[in-house]
């Protein structure tokens, strides 16, 4: 940390104006209330609030040197109370050598003699001031730099974790779509070899974007698409993709692969288990400050629910509790046959 008060011209400045004032209040007292003459007044002030003001800045290095985190209180009181004791003894020795070597006026010369007692306890009045001054900035900027350490460690464990779950995606949706390719290669090889290039174009395009934070609504919606060109060929006409989307909501920026667990989640409790066609529909729209993004699907309400990890839907939640700051951007309905999650993205718009 540099000097705080040489650090810029707003800071010395500052401390110049307050011993110029200090300056004037000394020599306004020795002219109204010790009757000195103005001339000796303002020779006076100017000499010990002089040579006070020099040995004000240089009182930050031991300060600076002399830190509360390193040093006892014990020693920090003895050393400083050196530091008074050495101060004191250069401003008065140096203003008293000065003053008696420029003015030889007797009464003057009687007044400074005299006056050495309360001058030395206004020296350790202002020594006290100055140093408690210092250690004031010194525990501000110790303060201010821990905040913004504690907000970079903060940031970086964030974006680890961010991370991390990020790349848990793909390999929970490339388990399941090997399981399925394995299934087929015996049952139906021209399908398994058509899901294995499906899902070769899904990878390489979620690969191209593995390491940015947030795409358009839009992409996203391509990369579902990819994901259910793979789950039709297992599928086939089982299900259908119903979009309610406006312009507007294509252009909206969401965390990258947010969908397409929603999506997989559709098709392994809705398609998988159900003997019906499954409408899986996805919808759009501005609730308040939020984009309300929605995915559902029918289900048969009568067959036995498939067990699941919940890991899609929990890696959901958490990421968009890391990106926004907030736990309720996820909510999950089960009403009748029909099964849907809301996703709220805010937009920091209000309607």
């Amino acid at each position: 940390m540099m000097h705080p008060f040489l650090n810029n011209k707003t800071s010395i400045i500052v401390y110049s104006s307050v011993w110029i004032s200090i300056f004037a209040v000394q020599s306004l007292t020795l002219i109204y209330f010790i009757n000195l003459e103005m001339w000796l007044a303002i020779a006076d002030s100017f000499v010990f609030t002089g040579i006070l003001f020099l040995l004000g800045i240089a009182l930050w290095y031991p300060s600076k040197f002399i830190g509360f985190e390193s040093t006892s209180v014990r020693n920090i009181l003895i050393n400083h109370a050196i530091g008074a004791s050495v101060t004191n003894s250069v401003w008065i020795g140096l203003s008293y050598f000065i003053l008696s070597r420029l003015i030889h006026t007797t009464t003057y010369l009687e007044f400074l003699d005299a006056s050495i007692i309360w001058r030395l306890l206004i020296g350790l009045l202002i020594y006290s001031i100055i140093i408690s001054i210092y250690y004031l900035l010194i525990y501000y900027n110790n303060f201010r730099e821990k905040l913004q350490q504690e907000t970079e460690l903060n940031t970086l464990v964030k974006e680890a974790e961010l991370r991390s779950l990020k790349y848990q995606i793909n390999p929970h949706f490339i388990f399941n779509s090997l399981n399925s390719i394995s299934s087929l290669t015996l049952t139906n090889p021209d399908k398994a070899r058509e899901m294995t290039i499906n899902l070769s174009t899904f990878l390489r395009g979620t690969l191209s974007k593995n390491e940015k934070q947030k795409n358009k609504l839009s992409e996203e919606l391509d990369t579902v698409k990819l994901y259910l060109e793979i789950e039709k060929v297992r599928f086939e006409g089982k299900f259908e993709l119903i979009e309610e989307l406006s312009e507007d909501c294509l252009k909206v920026e969401v965390p990258n692969m947010i969908l397409q667990p929603l999506f997989e989640n559709a098709i392994k409790h809705g398609v998988y288990e159900s003997l019906d066609s499954v409408q899986i529909k996805i919808s759009c729209n501005k609730e308040g400050e939020y984009l309300r993004i929605s995915v559902s699907n029918n289900f048969d309400s009568k067959a036995a629910p498939r067990k699941g990890e919940g890991i899609g839907i929990k890696n959901i939640q958490n990421r968009l509790r890391l990106i926004y700051n907030r736990d309720n951007l996820l909510r999950v309905k089960k009403s009748d046959n029909i099964f849907s999650i809301d996703i709220y993205i805010p937009t920091g718009e209000r309607e």
